[in-house]
């Protein structure tokens, strides 16, 4: 007989299908420039008709990643984004109506997954003052928790955890027998990591992507770090081919070009510097330590400047509702200086 889900029947979506490529594009967090044409263009030109008509081969790609990485390839397991490794995780390490920690408000894909699978996740909220509080965590952590998230950093609140909060964090879910996903989509922008607890400790996953820093975004490409029984688990759930030869191709040229990645972040950083000063020097409140994003509180309604801005000036930006003491905010991609310079004019034009 015919049968629908009711998790998935009853799961709420947004799918957005608007064309951005008109516009300046600081709404998902992406790299608005990209990586360095010239270095795209001789990756490309070693692309043959049989590269693209035969299956992708991962042995290779892992293997430099692992390297890179100073692991094993055992250790690894590419995803076509990290958003399909946060998926399997849920589905894997946790049961029907089991119960799954997470701190909100973040990526809205761990609170679809929990709902897709029929999960129960626990919302830990943040202090009013955007701070988050180790022991609101540790108290939702009770014997019947399956699986904790966390994110270093957090998005959208750009928060980080110090090494000792979380040691406590760690002991505490390993006296619970709790497994723990850190995805940290956001490194290099923070570049602070908590991978060696998942190459080094049972039941810990680290998630990451090529779509942030490395500004693969169009690749979907991204892996998951662990101990290797649980890494093994990961990869039965994983699709044939789940990552496509293009991608690898791009990485792997990346990662094996430190002077790409050091480009990057300081680009990155030349253009966080320049926004925060603009921000400071005109008397706008902002937060966000971390990540490649940043709080705007702007002095007028935030989703009139939304608005305008999309409408008078082609850029997107993102509104927040209740940011603790912010209120209603502008969520702003960072890129490099230029784009911040084009972003910062365009903002004191609207914003009076």
């Amino acid at each position: 007989m015919y049968y629908l889900n009711p998790n998935v029947e009853h799961l709420y979506r947004i799918f957005d299908q608007n064309e951005r490529k008109a516009y300046l594009r600081l709404d998902l967090n992406e790299n608005p420039v990209g990586l360095p044409e010239k270095f795209i263009m001789q990756v490309l030109s070693g692309i043959t008709p049989q590269f693209v008509a035969q299956y992708p081969e991962t042995l290779e790609f892992t293997t430099h990643l692992a390297q890179y990485l100073g692991t094993s390839i055992q250790n690894l397991c590419l995803v076509n984004g990290s958003a399909e490794g946060i998926r399997h995780i849920i589905e894997a390490f946790t049961s029907p109506g089991g119960r799954i920690v997470g701190v909100v408000p973040s990526y809205f894909m761990f609170q679809v997954y929990s709902e897709m699978y029929g999960r129960n996740i626990i919302k830990v909220p943040y202090e009013e003052d955007l701070s988050m509080s180790t022991e609101s965590i540790l108290a939702a952590m009770t014997i019947d928790t399956e699986l904790l998230i966390l994110l270093n950093p957090n998005n959208p609140m750009g928060n980080v955890y110090s090494e000792e909060e979380f040691k406590r964090i760690m002991h505490y879910a390993e006296k619970q027998q709790i497994t723990v996903l850190i995805d940290e989509a956001y490194h290099y922008f923070y570049p602070k990591t908590f991978i060696n607890y998942a190459l080094h400790h049972e039941h810990v996953f680290v998630t990451r992507t090529f779509s942030k820093l490395f500004s693969m975004a169009g690749c979907r490409l991204g892996y998951v770090a662990g101990w290797q029984e649980g890494i093994s688990i990961i990869q039965k759930l994983c699709t044939p081919h789940n990552v496509n030869a293009f991608a690898m191709r791009f990485a792997d040229a990346i990662i094996q070009n430190p002077k790409i990645i050091e480009e990057l972040i300081f680009k990155f950083n030349d253009g966080r510097k320049y926004l925060i000063e603009l921000l400071d020097k005109n008397g706008y409140p902002h937060h966000g330590d971390a990540g490649n994003f940043i709080f705007i509180k702007p002095r007028t309604d935030a989703d009139e400047i939304v608005r305008r801005m999309k409408k008078e000036k082609k850029i997107l930006v993102k509104s927040y509702p209740n940011v603790g003491k912010f209120g209603t905010c502008l969520r702003v991609t960072i890129g490099e200086r230029s784009i911040m310079e084009q972003f910062i004019t365009a903002l004191l034009e609207i914003d009076k």
